[in-house]
């Protein structure tokens, strides 16, 4: 009996050791879940962050390219700014120039018209007292010059250029010679059609297609007179005028120049 009690007291020890380890493991595995659960709340956490590391790294390296193409952008209007400044300064001093010279231009005309007035009376002065060749040109141009002086039409600056324009054609005379034809009386009360020959400011002949009557013009007397001495020489001058013939020494009768009074 003593035995079977002593039996009976190993059993249930043996289950309730068995119950025990079985509480036991069961412990055990709840408390490995929970760290395994711990362990990947733990890596979605980390990944979680990592994520938001990256999008933060990813974010401000944005930012510091914007950053850079905006420093870029205005280096670049740095230069364009200042380039405009010198171009506005420039301009600038080139209105102002322009503000004084129309200050500048009242007086100017003011000054310059009474100089073309005079201009013009002594250009005709000068052709009045001058060999008479060309007249009815000459003439004209100046008549033309008084006209344009009466026109608004007309700018200052083309009208002082038709002045300066006539003195060059006049001045242009003295070192040239010419041939032209004229309808001229030379003293015989008979008109007839002459060639005539201008050497300079020297020397003007006439002499008929035949060569018949050769008359100079007599500064001293101021009047066309007949001269036969240099028929040959005359009508010679005139073929090379008129570019018929290759240039050539002549020999013809020169007056000397008469001194205005």
């Amino acid at each position: 009996m003593k035995r079977c009690k002593n039996s009976s007291r190993g059993v249930v020890v043996a289950a309730v050791a068995a119950a025990a380890f079985v509480a036991s493991g069961s412990v055990i595995a709840q408390t490995v879940d929970q760290v395994l659960s711990s362990g990947q709340q733990r890596l979605n956490l980390a990944q979680q962050s990592q994520e938001r590391i990256n999008n933060i790294v990813e974010g401000t390296r944005s930012l510091e390219d914007q950053y850079r193409s905006i420093n870029k952008e205005i280096d670049g209007l740095r230069v364009y700014n200042r380039l405009m400044t010198a171009q506005t300064d420039g301009q600038t001093a080139v209105l102002e120039d322009i503000a004084i010279s129309m200050d500048q231009v009242d007086v100017i005309n003011r000054q310059i018209f009474p100089l073309m007035e005079r201009m013009i009376a002594g250009l005709e002065s000068s052709i009045g007292l001058d060999v008479p060749f060309l007249m009815e040109e000459r003439e004209e141009r100046v008549q033309n010059l008084k006209d344009i002086m009466e026109r608004s039409d007309v700018t200052v600056s083309e009208k002082f250029r038709k002045v300066i324009e006539a003195y060059q054609i006049e001045n242009e005379y003295g070192s040239s010679s010419e041939w032209y034809e004229q309808t001229l009386d030379i003293g015989d009360g008979v008109e007839r059609q002459y060639n005539i020959l201008r050497i300079g400011r020297v020397g003007l002949y006439a002499q008929t297609a035949d060569a018949k009557v050769t008359a100079r013009w007599d500064i001293d007397e101021g009047r066309w007179v007949e001269d036969d001495s240099a028929r040959n020489d005359i009508r010679k001058g005139m073929r090379i005028a008129r570019q018929l013939i290759a240039p050539e020494l002549i020999v013809i009768p020169v007056a000397a120049a008469k001194e205005a009074s």
